[in-house]
Parts: structure tokens; sequence; C-alpha cells
């Protein structure tokens, strides 16, 4: 990796007579600050400079030990030093009028990257033309924030997970064979026998008497046997996450293809909104492109993830020691997802219904925690509900995302998938799961603890689509085939609906 940046520093004045100084520290003292902290051989050098009256102009070459715009940095404040000691001129800002970036590359980059005025590709080497964006934002701006470092790390990501890199996967426990009692795709006998019907949007869902009837056993099976006996206390969420929140989560790093997003009105004044009410009275059509119009830009989007907002409730506190771990849990709304063409039945939907669980404390705490809740989940799968299931080891999205996919690199953190046969498919899916996510959310959100103790964070989602998909799929749609444990709690079915 090569950087070549050509940069002035703005002064307050000629710098002529400054001349000798500057030579002598290009010369010496600027050789070893651009050294420093690099292997021997390494590092950063100016290759050249002049003074152009109130403006000093450097050139720098360097490796990936000590980058360029780094580089200029540790320029500046001894820089400012001498100039200010000696000559009684200030530093004012940055210019750059070229930053170029090298990287090492076996294809070209197809789309646009933020920052990057222009991008080429040759004899396996990509080199990248940076420039400015927003006329507010200058070189300066772009240089402190370290937007560079931010590009090359984007461009490393997406040089080593082109295609995709496989998820870690690995098998801790799988439950005995088990008597098939149905074959069917759930879904399908729901609609047949009336259960549910399609939303009218898309991968949404109408849950009838016996579908909802079945949802709360499952809820009253979770608050009994797990939610009530651990002591969670129960917390209304809110569903629209904003901006903030999903940055400080660490969503925002990718999860806009998924996100169904929120824009407020531009303005509530209803002759602002006139047109587009006469228009629907005339035509009997809804004027999309008009509206468009005049809706703002995004504030977020409807809940994705269910917990990230919790944590806005503990923002920058400092929790007593006597109040750790804490444990509480929302029912309160559903959640949304964007699933493109990856739709099906009701296992995998656009807008969904979850129990959210969530605990925080010290590190032994939520492990502990994390324990008690996999010997809860396995009471209910085997002993309950009787299913035919597997617990596996996987890459939890956030060190997915940071290209962390190995158990030793997980360090206590990860997340388990409890994955269940569905037979009509042969297919095994994914409908539980408990994450260990490490002091992720305490630090994102600034959350400590009064003995100063790192603080971790767990969570576990209860998805009431998918628990209804693997229970029906195995068990079938008649309560005479159902395991004795939960008939008991399911009790009567609902009558449902008849149609003429």
């Amino acid at each position: 990796m090569r950087f070549h940046l050509e940069a002035s520093l703005r002064l307050s004045g000629d710098a002529a007579k400054a001349e000798g100084d500057l030579a002598e520290f290009f010369e010496n003292q600027a050789a070893d600050l651009l050294k420093k902290g690099a292997p021997e051989g390494m590092g950063a050098r100016v290759s050249g400079w002049r003074i152009a009256e109130d403006r000093l102009e450097i050139t720098i070459e360097s490796d990936r030990y000590v980058r360029a715009h780094d580089a200029l940095l540790r320029l500046r404040k001894p820089l400012a030093d001498l100039l200010g000691r000696k000559h009684r001129l200030g530093i004012r800002g940055i210019d750059v009028s070229r930053f170029e970036i090298q990287i090492e590359s076996d294809r070209p980059i197809t789309h646009r990257i933020p920052y990057v005025r222009e991008s080429k590709y040759e004899d396996g080497r990509l080199t990248l033309l940076l420039g400015v964006e927003d006329p507010k934002r200058g070189w300066t701006w772009m240089l402190e924030n370290r937007i560079p470092d931010r590009i090359v790390n984007l461009l490393e990501e997406k040089l080593q997970s082109y295609g995709g890199k496989a998820e870690h996967w690995e098998l801790l426990w799988e439950s005995p064979p088990r008597e098939i009692k149905f074959n069917g795709d759930p879904t399908q006998e729901m609609l047949k026998r009336g259960w549910i019907k399609h939303g009218s949007a898309r991968g949404q869902w109408i849950h009838g008497p016996q579908s909802t009837h079945l949802f709360r056993t499952f809820e009253k099976i979770v608050l009994e046997e797990i939610l009530e006996p651990l002591g969670y206390r129960e917390m209304i969420f809110p569903k629209l996450d904003t901006w903030d929140v999903w940055k400080r989560s660490g969503h925002a790093q990718g999860v806009y293809p998924e996100i169904y997003y929120v824009c407020p009105p531009k303005s509530r004044d209803p002759a602002f909104w006139e047109e587009v009410i006469d228009y629907y009275k005339v035509t009997h059509e809804v004027p999309l492109d008009l509206i468009k119009e005049k809706i703002d830009y995004p504030i977020g989007g409807m809940c994705y993830a269910q917990c990230p907002t919790f944590w806005v409730f503990l923002q920058g506190a400092t929790l007593p020691n006597d109040e750790l771990p804490i444990r509480v849990f929302d029912r309160s709304g559903t959640s949304h997802r964007y699933e493109s063409g990856g739709i099906h039945g009701i296992e995998r939907v656009d807008e969904f219904h979850r129990i959210e669980i969530v605990w925080l404390g010290t590190k032994e705490q939520v492990m502990e925690e994390a324990e008690r809740l996999k010997e809860r989940y396995r009471r209910i799968f085997e002993e309950i509900l009787e299913l035919r299931w597997r617990m596996a080891w996987v890459t939890p999205w956030f060190m997915a995302q940071e290209g962390k996919t190995g158990l030793a690199e997980m360090e206590g953190a990860g997340t388990i998938d409890y994955e269940a046969l569905l037979p009509y498919s042969g297919n095994w899916i994914e409908f539980q799961n408990l994450s260990v996510n490490g002091e992720k959310y305490p630090k994102g959100f600034s959350v400590k603890a009064q003995s100063g103790e790192t603080l971790w964070s767990g969570c576990s989602g209860v998805g009431l689509e998918r628990w209804t998909s693997v229970f029906l799929g195995q068990k079938g749609l008649d309560p005479e085939n159902w395991p004795d444990e939960f008939r008991k709690r399911f009790g009567e079915m609902p009558k449902g609906f008849r149609f003429l």
C-alpha cells in the first residue's frame, strides 16, 4: 500500500523569512517524526516542500505504517510551534491538491466510494484519487476525522469479502430423532384451514384466533419457564430506530438494504398537502410522486433488531453494583425487515413478532445468565415442544462485520443459533438465537458500572412465527398429535371464522 499526498498549510502571512528554519526542520526533526512507530526502513518521508508566500506546500510519500495524512498531522503541531515562536505566523488550515492511494488488488472497484473522485485498476494495483465532497467540510475535516483510513478499511473489507465469506458454524448439540407427525408445508395448511390470511403488505400475515392463540401459548411458556423464574422485568422498547441508535449499536455499518425507512412530512400544514388531498378526491389514486416531494429525509427506520432502542434508557448512566445484573424483556410490537426475494410462508416475513430478552452485567454475570437461559430453552424444546432441534455456534452479526469468524477470536462473546428440522423440505431453519455481545452495547451507549468493571450484555430473540413454523411443521395442525405437556398449556382451540 502506498500513499502520495500533495498538501499546503495556509499561513497567516508570508513565510519567506522562515525558509532557513524550515529547511533545518525538514532535514532533521521531520525525518524522525515520520519514522516513529514504524518498522525499520518503513514510514513516511517528505519528498519535497516549498514556500509560496502565505502557504507552505509539502509533498509526502508513505507506506501503510505511517500513512501520509497521519504524517501531515504529525508535522502540523511542531511546524505551528516553530512558525509561531520565531516568526509570529499561525497555521490557518490545510488544503490538498492531490491525495492518491494505491493498494494491491486482483480486481477493480466497480461502484462509487464516498470521497473517492476517481479510481483505476492496472497491473494488479488499484489507485484511488480522493477529493472533497462537501464544501462545508474541507480537507482539514477529512484528515482530522480519519476519512482516508476509513476508506482504506472499507476497501480492504470489500476485497477480502468479495463473493461472500462463509459464516462460522459449529455444531454444539443435537436432539435425538423423533417421530414425524406431519410432512406438509405448515403455512399452506394454515391457509387451507383459515388460520391465517395474507396482509395487504408484502411479507405480512393476519393471524386468526387459532394462530393467535398458538402465539399466546408460546408467550406463556416463555413467561412461565424463563422470564418469571429468572427475574426478568417487562419494558416497552420504541419501535422506531433513529440513525443515532443504529450508529451506536453498529447496525449503521450495513443494515441499509433491509430497512423499512421512516420519513416525516416536511410540514403538517393542511394547505401544504392540499394538492395531494385534492388529487385523490378527483382520481381516487394516491399521487406517490407528489407525496415523495413533500416528505423529508428518513429519520431512521422501523424496528429492525428490537433491543438497540432499549439502550437509550441507560445511555450515559453509571449503574450501582447492587443493580447488576439487569434483566429485561420486550414483547410490545412488531419488527420489520425487507427480506427481498427471500420471503416464504410465515417463517420468512417482512413483519414479525418477537419477545426480546436482554441482560447486562459483568462478564461473569452475563456468561452465567447465558448458561441459565440455555438450560431453560433446552427444557422447553425437549420436554414441552418435543422438537427435532440442534444448537450451533455461529459468527454473530457484529463480528462478521468486523471480519472475525473463528471461535478463538470471540473470547467468550458469540451467538448460538437454535435450528429445527422442517420435514416437508428436509431443511434446518434457525428459529431461536442467543447472543453474548461482549462490551459492544455498553460501550456504544456509554453505560458504566460503579465498580469501574467493564460491562457486558446479551440478548435472545424468541420469534413467534419461527416457533410456529417448526412446531406445526413437525407436529401438524391437529392437537391430538401435539405433545401432552404442550396441549395442557394450549387448552381449547378457539373457534375461527366462517365465510359464505
